[in-house]
């Protein structure tokens, strides 16, 4: 959506809450889906598992917490803040998360965040799931910038994102705090006009 004067326009408010959350599906057969109550167990799982709490502060103390953070994820999809998928295969548990955080239709731009649960790591998932993501939000939502950071500390993340297309732009100190302190982060992005 390029306005008259070259500058893309802002993505209409409404974009997202006005449709249902897509089903996206990914070479091989797994899909990125909306997360239902059924899936509180997964989400209850990764809230214990030591890497995703690692990296992302991310615990989940019972399957009550579980089916509420599960009812936010649809809250946030209403209000245009924010998009969370189940990584999984048709009629199957998740085997990750994958989302759009901090949703600007506006300033046109999110960030992507992800995070596999033990079984489904090392087999380049988190790439694929990335950069299926990364084209819906840039060319079907509309998006003209995604970010995607993580702690220095962390290289397989860092190599997710080259991976995904996504280019390093710099190392961010101090930016976000872990379990054990604070972490610098890199700053990988993509732009709509980025080759695919």
């Amino acid at each position: 959506m390029i306005s008259s004067s070259g500058i893309p326009d802002a993505v209409p408010a409404g974009r997202m809450a006005d449709g249902g959350q897509p089903v996206l599906g990914l070479p091989g057969g797994p899909e990125l889906r909306p997360w239902s109550p059924d899936d509180a167990d997964a989400l209850l799982a990764a809230g214990q598992d030591r890497a995703i709490r690692q990296w992302n502060l991310f615990t989940v103390a019972d399957r009550a917490e579980a089916e509420r953070r599960i009812a936010r994820m649809h809250e946030r999809w209403r209000a245009e803040t924010g998009a969370v998928w189940a990584i999984a295969r048709p009629g199957g548990a998740p085997l990750g998360l994958i989302g759009l955080n901090d949703v600007d239709l506006a300033g046109g731009g999110a960030e992507i965040v992800y995070w596999l649960l033990p079984a489904a790591r090392g087999a380049g998932l988190a790439v694929t799931a990335t950069r299926r993501l990364a084209r819906w939000a840039l060319h079907d939502l509309g998006l003209h910038r995604l970010r995607l950071c993580h702690s220095t500390a962390n290289p397989a993340s860092c190599r997710v994102a080259e991976r995904a297309g996504f280019t390093f732009e710099g190392t961010m100190r101090g930016a976000l705090r872990h379990a054990d302190g604070w972490h610098d982060q890199h700053l990988h992005a993509r732009l709509a006009s980025d080759p695919d």
